[in-house]
This record gives C-alpha cells, sequence and structure tokens, in this order.
C-alpha cells in the first residue's frame, strides 16, 4: 500500500467518485444534491472549503433507495465501473453507518472511530426523510433517535465512545440484537407519508431545529464545484442559511477541522 500524503490527491479519488455518481443519477433522473460542507464550499469558494477533505451528498428516500436498487443492478450488468461499489446497511454486515457510501474499492481509509471496519475513499449519500409537522411530535422523535444510535454506536464500537464508560457497557451489552435495533431505528425515522418537512435522519444528521422545508428539496438545480457542474436542491440559498447562518462569513481558525484519518492506494 502507498499512503497517499497530499489532500489534492485525495480530493481528486473523491472527486472520481462524484463524477460516478453524477452520471449514474441523472442518466436515471434520480435527484441528488451536494450538501453540508460540499454544498458550503461550492457557494462561497467554488469548490472544497480549502480546509476540508470530504464530499457529502443528500437524496431523497425515494430517490435514496432507487438508487441503491438500481446501483447493484447496474453492477451487476456491467454499466458502471468496477472501481466503485456502494455500501449500506441493508446489504453490509456490521456496517458502521446507517447511510450509504459510494466507496472507491482500490483504496484504504483507517479511521480511529471505524477501527475494525476499514473500507475505501468514500463520498457520503445520506437519505432525508420527511418528519412531523407537529413541533412536539418532532421533538419526541429526535429524543428517541438519539438514544437508538447512541446504543447502536456502543454495540459496534471497540472502544469507548462515551463519557461515561458504565453507560458505555451498560447499552452494549443491553440484550438487544443489532439487527432488530436497526429495524427500529428504520421505523422511527422512515416516514412515507410526505409532510411539510424533511431532514438527515441519520447519526450524522443535524439537529432538531435544523429541519427543513420539504419544498427546498422538491427539485435540482445545477452548481458548480471544482470547475464542473453537478446537482444541489433548488432551495440551497436557504438551506445553508438555516445550516449555518451567516455562511459566507469565514469560521475561526480554531474552527477549521478536518477529519482525522488516513488513506492509502492499494
Amino acid at each position: 500500500m502507498t499512503q497517499i500524503t497530499d489532500i489534492q490527491e485525495l480530493r481528486d479519488i473523491q472527486m472520481g467518485i462524484l463524477d460516478e455518481i453524477h452520471r449514474f443519477c441523472t442518466s436515471r433522473d434520480i435527484r441528488y444534491f451536494l450538501s453540508s460542507g460540499s454544498l458550503l464550499g461550492a457557494v462561497r469558494h467554488g469548490g472544497y472549503i480549502p480546509w476540508d477533505d470530504d464530499l457529502d451528498i443528500y437524496m431523497p428516500r425515494t430517490d435514496y433507495e432507487r438508487f441503491l436498487d438500481e446501483w447493484d443492478c447496474g453492477v451487476r450488468n456491467g454499466d458502471d465501473d468496477e472501481a466503485y461499489e456502494v455500501i449500506n446497511p441493508a446489504t453490509a454486515e456490521h456496517y458502521f453507518y446507517t447511510f450509504a457510501k459510494v466507496v472507491d474499492v482500490r483504496t484504504l481509509m483507517v479511521e480511529k472511530a471505524t477501527e475494525g471496519y476499514e473500507i475505501g475513499v468514500y463520498v457520503d449519500v445520506f437519505p432525508v426523510d420527511y418528519v412531523p409537522d407537529d413541533e412536539a411530535e418532532r421533538e419526541r422523535v429526535f429524543k428517541r433517535k438519539k438514544l437508538l444510535y447512541k446504543i447502536r454506536q456502543c454495540k459496534l464500537s471497540r472502544h469507548c465512545c462515551l463519557k461515561s464508560r458504565v453507560a458505555y457497557w451498560c447499552y452494549k451489552h443491553l440484550p438487544l440484537s443489532l439487527s432488530r435495533l436497526n429495524k427500529m431505528i428504520e421505523e422511527l425515522v422512515v416516514r412515507r407519508e410526505p409532510t411539510g418537512w424533511m431532514c438527515n435522519m441519520t447519526e450524522a444528521g443535524p439537529g432538531v431545529k435544523s429541519c427543513l422545508p420539504a419544498e427546498l428539496l422538491s427539485d435540482w438545480v445545477d452548481i458548480c464545484f471544482e470547475d464542473r457542474t453537478y446537482k444541489t436542491m433548488v432551495g440551497f440559498k436557504e438551506y445553508l442559511t438555516l445550516t449555518y447562518g451567516d455562511y459566507m462569513t469565514l469560521p475561526p481558525v480554531e474552527q477549521r477541522q478536518t477529519h482525522q484519518f488516513e488513506a492509502y492506494k492499494l
């Protein structure tokens, strides 16, 4: 293996993955949106945030499910580059996350948080779900979601991931199987009946105050990122304001953090 020490080399690999996602989704009319820091970087910097080193996209739940199903069919039919694979919790045993990642199988990422479950350099693909219109009910869902994800993290982590070691061991040895836990999470967050609000309901999603009016994600538009054209949500300016506030102002230097991992070429 050869370690990737140049951030531009890492970004080039990620951009190759994003290009394939864009090609695949636009050819099938599967909506995806640049999101989070990737969208912020596109608007504020025309590409990556200078200190950022990953890519994130959102997909409405129905598009996300189509993406997973049709990608698998495409790979079997030789429609997609074999260098890229979709990993998701429905098909990967003891998968650490509850959202999909598109990975470059010619590479390897080593992350402390997921020690023992290493995958290739990736692009995160987050499903976006409907949430209750009633604010009190929404708060209840988010509180229960937080607890279930905390239990799930403890069961999968090899090291104490909570401030309390006692709580970590209690959750880890709770008589609840991982498959049942995943089912409980799915039943809580996946809503088929449309509401007026949506949110990334995975463990990496924002808090209840960052839920979005569903109309912001009703369609996709073109956006420039690193001199290439991709897609994002039609209400991207409102999304950025709700998520980051004054998003065009740079954060203090001490808040400009990168992710902690090592990357290698196989």
